[in-house]
């Protein structure tokens, strides 16, 4: 290169680079210099490749072929070496490669996880890159990740989770040219360190207690053996299905659920009256005062509601396990909030989506939101410590004495004197 060119080229380079144009892509003035880069390192592998073996068995060159590959700095097209059997595998661009820089696959999958489309994501690299990347070769890329989902779906889990919280989600999925309802599973546990941990995903047409046995019994297949506290919504038979699979588990129906429940049967004008009568039963002090109220709620209320009444009463056990605990481990345990937060922060990514093309394109969705969402699950739970202490005297030896003491804030000695006490 000359001096005259040199200089041509560094004011070229300057001019875009002050811009903000890509130095590589079309146009760009590094464009030639990378491209004759990569051509030769190519032409370097197919020197390598035809060996003297090669060359005794009939192989030689067999002209170019051509290709446009996209990268993080832009795209363009190489001229790609080609042999007589078609035998050459090149590694730095491989057959069928389109997309040249993996950090640009990562920044695709990246985009897709905050619940772009396909659409904005190629809006946005062609903005930002100079790079025309057709929706066929984003989903592509995005299905990259479909061996981490199945990974993840089926990793080991601990042994012991304290609190679990079970609940379901409703997409429209496409299925044969149809689009369906389908429930997505959730299942959200905290660990006996008091951290977070979304423990599966699953689909299925809808909610029901007999699938809910089989993702029960596959956590169980994936090494959990116990869980002390499991949360749940009314859905009937979900208690069933937790107890054959986990039979020391105690399950506390959502409040909040039952509730609702509750006042679609109230008439408008009296569910201001009878709120303020049921904030007693479940705000009580202890079980006892809040079966007493109980019984005052059916005495005043039973004639008009009986159903309602009845709800209650038949599921008292499931809904009154909270009062075993201190006010802090009641707000947790008596309602499905954990979860249906874990639920907030899916919907604002997945909300963009009228309908996915299939399970999997929901699931790989999910997964990438989880994973970002879990990213900021960086502490336990407020005053673990405490929390803690409370389930080991309740539970026991159910509880292993191998807790991370250093996140629980306690020693060993420390929970053994408050048992004794």
């Amino acid at each position: 290169m000359t001096t005259e060119e040199q200089q041509q080229l560094e004011k070229k380079a300057l001019e875009q680079f002050m811009s903000g144009k890509s130095l590589f892509g079309k146009g760009g003035a590094f464009a030639p210099m990378l491209k004759s880069f990569i051509e030769k390192a190519l032409e370097a592998e197919m020197d390598s490749h035809l060996n003297e073996q090669e060359r005794s068995n009939g192989n030689k060159r067999n002209g170019k072929g051509k290709k446009r590959i996209k990268s993080g700095y832009g795209s363009f097209e190489i001229d790609t070496p080609q042999d007589r059997q078609s035998s050459f595998e090149p590694d730095l661009v491989k057959k069928r490669q389109t997309i040249l820089a993996d950090n640009l696959s990562e920044k695709i999958i990246g985009l897709y996880g905050l619940g772009m489309s396909y659409r904005d994501i190629s809006s946005h690299i062609k903005e930002m890159y100079d790079t025309d990347i057709s929706h066929t070769v984003l989903s592509q890329i995005t299905d990259r990740i479909i061996p981490d989902v199945k990974a993840w779906q089926s990793r080991p889990l601990d042994s012991l989770y304290c609190i679990v919280w079970l609940d379901a989600m409703h997409y429209k999925v496409k299925v044969d040219g149809k689009i369906e309802h389908k429930a997505l599973y959730n299942i959200l546990g905290i660990n006996k360190e008091g951290y977070k941990e979304v423990l599966g995903m699953y689909i299925s047409e809808s909610e029901g207690a007999n699938f809910w046995l089989q993702v029960l019994t596959d956590l169980q297949n994936r090494g959990l053996e116990d869980i002390l506290i499991a949360c749940t919504d009314n859905l009937k038979g979900f208690t069933n299905a937790i107890l054959s699979v986990f039979p020391k588990t105690q399950v506390q129906l959502c409040i909040v659920h039952q509730i609702r429940n509750s006042l679609k049967y109230i008439a408008s004008k009296d569910q201001k009256e009878f709120m303020k009568d049921l904030k007693k039963v479940y705000r009580a002090v202890n079980k006892e005062v809040a079966e007493d109220e109980l019984l005052s709620l059916e005495e005043k209320w039973g004639q008009k509601y009986p159903v309602v009444i009845e709800s209650w009463q038949r599921n008292w056990e499931e809904l009154s396990q909270y009062f075993q605990f201190t006010e802090p481990i009641r707000k947790i345990i008596n309602t499905t909030n954990a979860v249906e937060g874990f639920h907030r922060q899916i919907r604002k990514v997945t909300k963009t989506k009228g309908a996915f093309t299939n399970d999997m394109s929901l699931l790989k969705l999910v997964y990438l939101a989880t994973r970002n969402i879990e990213k900021k699950w960086t502490a336990p739970l407020h005053n673990w410590s405490l929390t803690i202490q409370q389930f080991y005297i309740k539970f026991g030896n159910r509880i292993p004495l191998t807790i991370n003491i250093s996140a629980s804030g306690i020693s060993k000695r420390e929970i053994e004197r408050s048992d004794r006490v």
